[in-house]
């Protein structure tokens, strides 16, 4: 039997125990995992670094992986090798994943064939780690959970980030009118440019009555939230009559007044793409497929670190003053 022709070992991310960014090492002799059956094994060219990765990371988060492990779930790359019964894909296909079985912070990544999809021509690796989580969690914040029509309006808080941006561009090419928050001039430039109609900087103490005037007295019928432990009382004060605020991110408690729900009949709904059925990421997948098809779908690339510099960006995606795009690891 001809023996594959991968190397042995790769560098990737490991970390040992919970707790700051200091805790992700890189190493040299890992082994390279082995495709199981309907698994296939991804010669990784980038990997987008998700703002839950540092939550998971440092052990405060409700799942904990075993320890050792490797972070990292979107990963874009080449298909290295398939395991049995995966007739999907072959070597040589260029693809994107939603998430990974071994860890996508490494130079290969073995992930479920059903996690992974055809990565378009038109978009290139970088592009393509931008991908999975933050247009999987907008496509499914926007429609699957919060029923946005054609005709509606959507706030996208924290509109500049990975999912920010994604929601901005899925929720104009449907028919809602957008409004984004962002908290650099530089960042709402990036979400005018990216489907937003209007832009607010939520570092302007009176930006929620801004966003009053412009929606006038009917407010917004959908809130997407990225930082609930932040907005989630002011949210409810913007929301229309059967407004709903799509929990995508959240950083710790808030106190809110239940009695501001009744008042419009309005939902306070949680996101999480973890909770997805088959047939809803078989959805998702479709609309970013066709999107990009469409050409409107184009994401937008931030900040890039190579792998060496990955406690940096862990630091980064949770203490900078401002996203703008997806920010990603280039192998």
């Amino acid at each position: 039997v001809a023996m594959a022709a991968t190397r042995s070992v790769m560098r990737a991310v490991r970390v040992f125990e919970f707790g700051g960014p200091e805790v992700l090492k890189l190493q040299s002799d890992v082994l390279v995992p082995v495709p199981k059956e309907n698994q296939v094994l991804i010669k990784v060219h980038a990997c987008g670094v998700n703002p839950v990765e540092t939550y998971i990371r440092s052990g405060t988060y409700a799942r904990k992986p075993a320890l050792p492990y490797t972070p990292g779930s979107d990963v874009a790359g080449v298909i290295e090798s398939v395991g049995e019964r995966v007739t999907a894909f072959k070597k040589g296909d260029r693809v994107f994943t939603l998430e990974t079985v071994s860890g996508g912070y490494a130079e290969y990544a073995v992930a479920a064939a059903n996690r992974v999809f055809p990565l378009p021509d038109k978009l290139d690796f970088r592009q393509g780690a931008a991908l999975g989580v933050p247009y999987f969690t907008a496509y499914r914040a926007l429609f699957q959970k919060g029923c946005a029509k054609a005709g509606e309006s959507v706030l996208v808080h924290g509109a500049s980030g990975g999912v920010g941006l994604a929601a901005c561009q899925i929720a104009r090419a449907c028919g809602l009118r957008v409004l984004g928050t962002a908290g650099t001039e530089e960042g709402m430039n990036v979400i005018l440019r990216n489907g937003a109609h209007q832009a607010f900087n939520h570092r302007d103490p009176n930006y929620t009555e801004r966003i009053k005037a412009c929606t006038g007295p009917g407010g917004v019928d959908i809130i997407i939230e990225m930082l609930s432990n932040v907005n989630l009382d002011a949210d409810l004060q913007l929301l229309s009559c059967a407004g709903r605020v799509m929990v995508v991110g959240c950083r710790g408690r808030i106190e809110i007044n239940p009695r501001d729900t009744m008042s419009k009949e309005s939902s306070i709904i949680g996101v999480s793409l973890f909770l997805a059925t088959e047939e809803e990421r078989q959805e998702c997948a479709t609309a970013v497929l066709d999107g990009i098809e469409a050409g409107w779908l184009k994401p937008v690339v931030g900040s890039e670190y190579p792998l060496e510099e990955v406690a940096n960006a862990h630091e980064d995606i949770i203490c900078s003053s401002g996203a703008r795009g997806k920010m990603v690891l280039l192998l």
